[in-house]
């Protein structure tokens, strides 16, 4: 275990989970899960386990999670006490995160707490309740994909980037949904106790070490269909014709307008040009295609308008960073059960 200033290194480190009223349950036990199967592995070659682990919540005991499952929490130490230092402060997230963020004493203990931790984390949306304490100001961080942008609107000081799966900005880490808690308490695991033991806990839990690729390769449909009314009937006949011309003429046709009008207000409205809207369109329903059939990548290329197997891979390559043969490893069907799947 590397040396640390603050707390000795035969002493374990204490990690902290914030949970509220409507947490989501997985912010919680996911990244629990991971510092304690390091306790145990740690504990299995004969060492001391380096993690105190303790669920934390205003006023303690049963917290009910969004889920309806109740957990068992401690209340919230004296956020200056030195003789009960934490070491890693994580903010889980949830529903319920918007009543946790507008409460000044838990945002204040927050606050006081995460200034004396040697490193805080928060898990999916509690980077809002993080950044509600200023924790994230003037910094780097993600969090859920389809949050991204509410995110960007209320704490604009932070500088949000919606597709890394987590994000360190120094001492600060945050992550994208929900299950990225886990990719990102192994990240910690491995800053600690280095890579051989993170990579033993990510087996046994049966998950990548480093995920591939970003959240982007999760979202479903893009954010374009926020875009309101304006444009929702093209993407419609966009996603209906993905196999035709879709290039700007096209595309300007479609909508009634001039291209130079269309291709402004398509821009201002959606934040991506009409180009770009169009690729990721095409991305989407080959992914989509990949997980759900059998169907040959080449054949999958030219239904969604690719034109060629190369295409979709540079296209696959730029906004999920992965090619399609590995995105169809990943989250593919079960080849057993691929007997049972209608061609399309």
């Amino acid at each position: 275990m590397p040396n640390d200033p603050r707390i000795p290194p035969d002493r374990a480190r204490i990690v902290e989970v914030l949970a509220f009223p409507g947490v989501q349950v997985l912010d919680v036990t996911g990244p629990l899960q991971v510092f304690a199967s390091a306790n145990e592995h740690v504990a299995r070659l004969g060492g001391a386990p380096p993690y105190r682990l303790r669920v934390v919540a205003k006023g303690g005991g049963a917290v009910t999670s969004s889920a309806g499952l109740a957990l068992a929490a401690e209340p919230l130490a004296p956020p200056t006490s030195a003789s009960d230092a934490v070491d890693t402060l994580v903010v889980a997230g949830g529903p319920g995160v918007d009543a946790a963020a507008g409460d000044p004493e838990l945002v204040g203990w927050l606050r006081q707490r995460a200034e004396r931790a040697r490193r805080v984390a928060s898990v999916c949306t509690g980077a809002f309740l993080l950044a509600a304490s200023g924790r994230l100001d003037g910094r780097r961080a993600v969090t859920h994909w389809s949050f991204c942008d509410a995110f960007a609107r209320r704490f604009p000081a932070v500088r949000v980037e919606a597709d890394p799966i987590f994000l360190r900005d120094g001492p600060v880490w945050t992550s994208a949904g929900v299950t990225a808690g886990i990719d990102l308490a192994l990240a910690l695991v491995e800053a600690d106790l280095g890579r051989a033991t993170a990579l033993a806990v990510a087996r046994y839990l049966v998950v990548f070490l480093k995920r591939p690729g970003g959240q982007a390769q999760f979202s479903a449909a893009l954010s374009l269909q926020a875009a309101g009314d304006r444009f929702e009937a093209l993407h419609h006949w966009m996603r209906a014709h993905l196999d035709a011309d879709l290039s700007l003429p096209a595309l300007a046709a479609e909508a009634g307008m001039s291209e130079r009008s269309f291709s402004r207000r398509y821009a201002e409205q959606t934040g991506v040009t009409p180009a770009r809207a169009v690729e990721r369109l095409r991305v989407e329903a080959a992914r989509q295609m990949l997980a759900e059939t059998r169907q040959p990548v080449k054949r999958i290329a030219q239904r969604c308008g690719f034109g060629s197997e190369e295409t979709m891979r540079r296209s696959f390559l730029r906004l999920l960073a992965s090619t399609p043969q590995d995105y169809r490893l990943r989250f593919g069907v079960d080849p057993q059960a691929r007997g049972t799947l209608p061609r399309l």
